[in-house]
């Protein structure tokens, strides 16, 4: 039996106002840092034999551009070959091209029918993007109670990013009484797997004292180690508490610095280095005309990049994940 942590996943979030939004694009993370192929001749050898891992690893480096340069056609046929052969990772990652629309025609439907069948083979991150396809109401009807369900089929397999999603559920009562203490017990669970997301909701939660005693201090040092694994919006998170002096000495300085690192993910981020560098360089002044800085969000979410806060009343059904593990062998 061999690890099945020994081929990659790719993870795909949804932002919460990013579900309102037309043509709003999904953000691709990962769970784990990518890896070129070894041998990129042996793996197109073993692929073309039928090897099914090897199918899904080859579509996941097209899917990456890892090794390979980016090709989602590519990525879809190799995904598809594996997935008709039962891999529940291809799968997996097969439907989230299918939900992006990808390589092939957007559909949500077929997103659903494929996430299914890997959710059935027992894929976690199939069952947390079931789980939130129903909260979303995308390719099925949209049920939170079901999603709830799903979330925690993927959750009881230690899954950070369900566990995430629980949390959210939590925070803003869908599937579930809303319950503050609930969320941060979720987050705390996928934070000790050192999952970003859930850092990153642990931060906001002290930020603004949603569920929890307001506390700046502990909130940047919930933002830093979010940041410290790869969350934009925990770096303008930082960024902001610099400009304002919250948790921190005031340090424009600074506030350059983290919005800067966050600038090519986060397009708050770029608008709010635009704000601190004119302020810095003396362009703008402080008066009513100055443009304002925005924060990463204003309340607890369950995605990176947020635009809107949960306490405007917006539902939310979380994010969906691609799976990186490949197959159980």
């Amino acid at each position: 039996m061999r690890s099945h942590a020994s081929a990659l996943s790719l993870i795909l979030f949804f932002a919460v106002r990013c579900s309102a939004a037309p043509g709003c694009v999904p953000e691709e993370l990962f769970d784990g840092l990518p890896q070129a192929p070894a041998d990129l001749s042996r793996l197109l050898q073993k692929a073309g034999s039928g090897d099914r891992e090897a199918q899904f690893r080859l579509g996941l480096a097209y899917d990456t551009g890892i090794g390979v340069k980016r090709d989602y056609g590519q990525a879809a046929d190799w995904y598809r070959k594996a997935a008709n052969s039962g891999n529940p990772a291809a799968q997996n990652n097969f439907a989230g091209l299918y939900s992006r629309g990808l390589g092939v025609p957007q559909s949500d439907v077929e997103a659903f029918r494929w996430y299914l069948r890997a959710a059935a083979a027992g894929s976690a991150a199939a069952q947390n993007n079931v789980g939130f396809m129903y909260a979303e109401g995308r390719g099925v009807s949209r049920n939170d109670e079901t999603a709830v369900l799903w979330y925690r089929k993927a959750a009881s397999q230690d899954y950070p990013g369900a566990e995430t999603n629980l949390g959210l559920m939590y925070s803003v009562g869908r599937g579930v009484p809303l319950d503050a203490a609930q969320a941060m017990k979720w987050y705390h669970k996928a934070a000790k797997k050192d999952f970003a997301l859930a850092e990153f909701e642990l931060g906001q939660m002290y930020f603004y004292g949603t569920g929890a005693r307001q506390d700046f201090s502990e909130a940047i040092g919930w933002f830093r180690k979010a940041a410290a694994h790869g969350s934009a919006s925990a770096e303008t998170q930082i960024g902001f508490a610099y400009s304002h002096g919250w948790g921190v000495k005031q340090d424009y300085a600074q506030a350059e610095k983290w919005y800067g690192m966050a600038a090519p993910s986060s397009a708050v981020a770029r608008h709010n280095l635009a704000v601190v560098r004119a302020r810095i360089h003396g362009d703008t002044g402080d008066g009513p005309n100055e443009v304002a800085e925005s924060p990463a969000d204003s309340a607890p979410i369950g995605a990176p990049n947020p635009d809107k806060s949960a306490l405007d009343g917006l539902p939310s059904g979380g994010f969906s994940l691609l799976d990186r593990k490949g197959p159980h062998e």
